[in-house]
């Protein structure tokens, strides 16, 4: 018998033998929380539906791909979800904070715990590869320390001898791992790419992915992804399609190599808006 500190009637102990567990924790929310999202084009007449009804959890620590035709709308949904877009219709949630409503200085705020990954490099010409990473940093608390970062981000992604080259005297391959780099540089709880891997060769891509993955799974950061490079499809946790704007799947790993042959994917539904 064991004594109950909270009174004078004793309990019986736990019988190890009685089937009964202890309480699972509840699952942590999701990083991004879709609901009945719509979004729209144009005005009056003019008019166009591009998404419709979009209901989608993205959970910590999860790497999910999105597939779909050219025009089906993956990068509207992707600049809606890191707030480059005002929500018109429906509910989403990042990172525990409702988009609906918000003014321009909270979606700034939002942004900066998301890491941007587009097919444009977006660099700026007359700073380093080391100082694009670095403007990154400067936006948060440790930025006294934002040239160390950005060279080790620099280095791990294989830039070590060009952190101080312009954009002009590196390849296209290199430029994107410069645009890589400082989205990944603050270990940002969410990341939203675009084609990372488009302008990468077989190798450097891999290092790319395998790198994404690794935060994913040792910072529990939630990972969005638009490709159309069926190399990397093995990294991903989920494979979401979406078509005409619509939801079509939402499927694990498994699921989805089972139900697709990899040598007779249709191309077109791994092309990007």
């Amino acid at each position: 018998m064991m004594e109950n500190l909270a009174g004078d009637r004793p309990t019986a102990a736990p019988n190890p033998d009685s089937g009964s567990t202890a309480a699972i924790p509840p699952p942590p929310p999701p990083t991004v929380q879709i609901r009945n999202l719509n979004y729209f084009f144009g005005q009056g007449e003019l008019q166009k539906q591009v998404l419709y009804n979009i209901n989608l959890d993205l959970l910590p620590g999860q790497i999910v791909i999105m597939t779909g035709p050219s025009g089906s709308g993956k990068t509207t949904l992707l600049t809606l979800i890191g707030a480059l877009r005002t929500v018109q219709d429906g509910s989403l949630r990042v990172l525990g904070r409702e988009l609906v409503g918000m003014g321009r200085g909270q979606l700034v705020e939002v942004r900066r715990n998301i890491g941007f990954i587009f097919q444009a490099h977006n660099l700026f010409d007359s700073l380093t590869a080391s100082q694009n990473v670095e403007m990154a940093v400067e936006l948060m608390p440790n930025w006294r320390t934002k040239r160390e970062q950005s060279v080790a981000m620099l280095t791990q992604l294989g830039l070590g001898e060009r952190v101080d080259y312009k954009p002009r005297a590196l390849s296209g391959g290199q430029k994107q791992r410069v645009a890589i780099a400082r989205a990944l540089v603050n270990q940002p709880t969410l990341i939203l790419a675009d084609e990372p891997t488009a302008a990468l060769d077989k190798k450097s891509g891999r290092e790319v992915v395998e790198l994404m993955q690794r935060l994913a799974k040792e910072q529990n950061c939630t990972i969005l992804m638009v490709t159309h490079d069926n190399r990397i499809l093995d990294i991903a946790d989920r494979i979401v399609s979406l078509v005409d704007g619509r939801l079509e799947s939402d499927e694990d790993l498994t699921h989805f190599m089972e139900s697709h042959d990899p040598r007779t994917l249709d191309r077109r539904m791994f092309m990007t808006l």
